[in-house]
């Protein structure tokens, strides 16, 4: 049968255990070395050796070799603790006993010497190892005080004595184990708050740098303590002049905004500019620990983000009003261009009727096409990009497109580099293309070639690249920038909403719109979101 091995579990003790074993060795090594040169040059002193000099000097010696051997096994942590503690303390109890033995008994008072080595067991053992070697020290001297009284001329009397020190053997290395123990929990205690206290500190620091808000933490005389990187930017301070920045000397205005905060709590918010960085910021104070002389945290928000956000929330709010007035609008449109249609099939118009007629219809479509574009502008919400082959797309919308807007054969020309695969929402796609050629066929010369769609891959990038060229005027420079915006348009009878709705559509797609400047004619540019030809698919 096979023999089992099984793993022998020791408990490494802490560092500071053996450093306690080297204090109390040194202890040793001064109480016997004492004793030995005291005894070489002054022979017995008083009760100290009178009795039996010879083995008080020898025990001496030997007490002083055994402290210097025990230096090597303390250093390098050989044997197990336990055991050379053990071995320490009952060498202590037999040198002690043979010294007071050769000094007269529990008189001489040498036996308070192993108060010592019991205190260091009680500090650095479990409680019953201290109780152990409180009884070797108490059973010694016992045995000490029986030869005494046996063999010798010791007094009965004397057991009261060494009763009480005895007793004084148990208490002290009870006491030491108890305290120690306690100590030990509290460092414990300590060691894990302190591991929490650094790590809420470091989440805290986390969590400051990460804010939109600039923090600053100042104490009672203005000087910068903390402060996070958004602080940094809306202040525009470098970084070596954080660690000796008073508020008074680079922010006065914050500064009297401070003192101004703490005589009267209730004004809580500032309005400033930041020296350097010239950043509107508002500021916003609050005491440390609840008492304002004590310091305080300093936030400071960007007036121009806040009054954007504002405006987001404002245009976001305007959109939602002018979806539902278009809503509205629909119904009494249609009854306008209804009627209007009606009119003009009546008999006997005359041409100043006829005209006025006209008029009324045009604008009515022309709003009734408004309306629908501002009904699309919440499409880009609801989009649903799926995988389809450019080339195929685009030969069924150039048959379409070419079909309802009468576009003769060879004015519009499709070049495709590739197989390229896109993900789009399929009828954003259209509705996108469809403005883009309208406006290429309105502008153009309407001659063989003149609107160019190529797509391709992207020249860098995971990216499919559409362009829309037509060979009219272009764009002239200074309304380039404006050209996307809402409203905007140079054809009177435009809503100015086609291009601005068409970058929409794309940008909830993943993808842009853009207008690229060239020396003849106008350009747009799409770029989407390519993908594998292999996994794109057209949906008939």
């Amino acid at each position: 049968m096979p023999t089992r091995w099984f793993p022998v579990q020791t408990t490494r003790q802490p560092e500071a255990y053996w450093l306690s074993l080297r204090y109390f060795n040194l202890f040793r090594l001064v109480v016997s070395g004492t004793f030995a040169v005291a005894y070489a040059l002054f022979g017995a002193v008083h009760t100290f050796g009178a009795y039996h000099p010879t083995l008080f000097f020898t025990t001496s010696i030997g007490y002083l070799l055994f402290a210097l051997l025990l230096i090597v096994p303390i250093d390098v942590h050989w044997p197990r603790f336990n055991l050379l503690l053990s071995v320490q303390v009952t060498a202590d109890v037999v040198f002690v006993t043979l010294l007071m033995h050769a000094s007269g008994g529990i008189q001489s008072g040498l036996g308070l010497l192993l108060i010592g080595p019991l205190v260091a067991t009680g500090m650095v053992s479990r409680g019953r190892l201290a109780m152990f070697h409180a009884a070797v020290a108490s059973i010694s001297l016992l045995l000490e005080q029986t030869y005494q009284v046996l063999a010798m001329t010791g007094s009965t009397g004397e057991y009261l004595q060494t009763s009480l020190t005895c007793m004084g053997f148990f208490s002290t290395s009870g006491l030491a184990f108890v305290l120690t123990r306690r100590l030990t929990a509290t460092e414990n205690l300590a060691q894990k708050q302190r591991v929490d206290l650094a790590n809420l500190a470091q989440v805290n620091q986390l969590v400051i740098q990460d804010m939109q808000v600039g923090v600053l933490v100042v104490d009672e005389r203005g000087r910068v303590r903390q402060h996070n990187a958004e602080a940094q930017r809306l202040l525009g301070l470098p970084v070596a002049v954080w660690d000796r920045l008073l508020l008074g000397d680079y922010f006065p205005n914050l500064a009297r905004c401070l003192q101004h905060w703490r005589i009267n709590l209730r004004d809580r918010n500032f309005d400033l500019i930041a020296p350097a960085s010239g950043k509107q910021v508002q500021a916003r104070f609050s005491a440390i620990g609840g008492d304002e002389t004590l310091g305080a945290v300093i936030f400071l928000e960007d007036l121009s983000q806040m009054q954007e956000r504002a405006q987001q929330l404002k245009l976001a709010a305007l959109g939602r009003l002018t979806a539902n007035i278009a809503h509205e609008i629909r119904n009494p449109l249609s009854s306008i261009g209804h009627a209007t249609q009606l009119l003009q099939e009546e008999p006997a118009l005359d041409a100043t009727q006829v005209r006025l007629l006209q008029i009324i219809r045009d604008n009515t479509f022309r709003l009734d096409r408004m309306v629908q574009d501002v009904l699309q502008l919440n499409r880009r919400d609801r989009a649903a990009p799926e995988k389809f082959s450019l080339a195929a797309a685009l030969r069924q919308f150039a048959e379409q497109f070419c079909q309802t807007e009468k576009v003769p054969d060879g004015v519009m020309i499709l070049e495709t580099r590739g197989d390229p695969a896109i993900s789009f929402d399929r009828h954003h796609f259209d509705q996108v293309l469809w403005n883009l050629c309208r406006n290429a066929w309105r502008y153009s010369r309407r001659q063989p070639g003149s609107i160019r769609l190529h797509a391709a891959l992207a020249p860098a990038g995971n990216a499919v690249q559409l362009d829309v060229f037509d060979d009219g005027p272009g764009v002239a420079e200074p309304l380039q920038a404006q050209l996307f915006e809402p409203f905007f348009t140079t054809d009177s009878g435009g809503t100015g909403l086609g291009l601005y709705i068409a970058r929409e559509l794309c940008e909830a797609n993943g993808a842009t719109l853009d207008y690229i400047a060239t020396p003849q004619g106008g350009q747009f540019r799409i770029r989407g979101k390519s993908v594998e030809p292999d996994a794109a698919r057209f949906p008939a």
